[in-house]
C-alpha cells in the first residue's frame, strides 16, 4: 500500500448503515470500495458449505487463506460477489451467515490471513474501507476515520427492513437479540475489538437519513483530503 493513496475508513456495529454509506461515498468520490465484512461472511459461508464448524480455528483459517473471491457489479451497479466462480451475494447476506461471520472474525489466524488481502485494496485514486477494524487495525494511518453508530433499536429496525426488501425472512425480536449478542461478541473479542479509533469522527445516525450521513462524511472528506486526491 502506498502512503500516497488516500484512505477513508468507516467502522461501526451491525446495522449502523456503514455499508450503504461507504458505497455511496466511494461512488461520489470515484474511489475503490472495500467491504471487509463480506470477506468474513464469505469465510463463514464457505465453512458452512463444507460442513465446517465456525469455531474450528485451523479449518476456517485455511479457508481464509485460500478464498477464491471476486467482486463486481451488474449493469445496474448492484454488488456481485463471486466465490469459486459462483455468485453468492444474496446468500452471504443472511442473518445466519452474519452470525457466523462474527464468530470466524474472532479467530486470530483468520484475521491474519485476510490482513494483506484487505490492505491490497488501497489503490489510486483512493479507498473507502467499510468494516469493524478498518481504522484501528487494517488502516491505522488512514487520513480520515469515521465511526458510524446508532441505537440498537434503530439498527434492528433497519436490518429488518433491509432483509424484507431483499425478500429474506426476518423476525424483529430475533434480530434485536442477535444484534445485541453480536455487539457483545465484537466488542469483547481479544483481537481487534470493535471500538472507535482514537482519532475517529463519531457519527450517531439514529436520527439521520442516509443522505445526511453521506453529506457529512463528504464534508469531512473535503476538509481532510486535498482536492487533487478527490479527483
Amino acid at each position: 500500500m502506498s502512503d500516497a493513496v488516500p484512505v477513508l475508513t468507516i467502522d461501526g456495529p451491525s446495522g449502523s448503515g456503514k455499508g450503504t454509506v461507504a458505497r455511496l461515498v466511494a461512488e461520489r468520490l470515484g474511489w475503490h470500495l472495500l467491504d471487509s465484512g463480506a470477506l468474513y461472511r464469505l469465510v463463514a459461508y464457505a465453512a458452512r458449505e463444507r460442513s465446517i464448524a465456525w469455531d474450528d480455528e485451523p479449518a476456517n483459517a485455511a479457508i481464509a487463506a485460500h478464498l477464491d473471491v471476486r467482486f463486481s457489479a451488474d449493469s445496474l451497479g448492484n454488488e456481485q460477489i463471486w466465490l469459486e466462480g459462483r455468485e453468492v451475494s444474496v446468500h452471504i447476506r443472511s442473518e445466519a451467515i452474519g452470525a457466523g461471520a462474527s464468530q470466524v472474525a474472532a479467530i486470530p489466524p483468520v484475521r491474519a490471513a485476510l490482513l494483506a488481502r484487505q490492505r491490497a485494496f488501497a489503490e489510486p485514486p483512493g479507498l473507502v474501507a467499510d468494516g469493524r477494524d478498518m481504522g484501528t487495525v487494517i488502516f491505522p494511518g488512514a487520513a480520515l476515520k469515521i465511526y458510524l453508530t446508532a441505537s440498537a433499536e434503530e439498527r434492528a429496525q433497519r436490518r429488518y427492513k433491509q432483509l424484507k426488501d431483499k425478500g429474506l425472512g426476518a423476525n424483529l425480536a430475533a434480530l434485536s437479540q442477535e444484534i445485541a449478542e453480536r455487539d457483545r461478541r465484537d466488542a469483547s473479542r481479544p483481537i481487534a475489538p470493535l471500538r472507535p479509533a482514537d482519532d475517529a469522527q463519531v457519527i450517531d445516525s439514529t436520527s439521520m437519513s442516509i443522505d445526511a450521513v453521506v453529506a457529512r462524511v463528504l464534508e469531512l472528506a473535503a476538509q481532510r483530503f486535498p482536492a487533487k486526491q478527490r479527483l
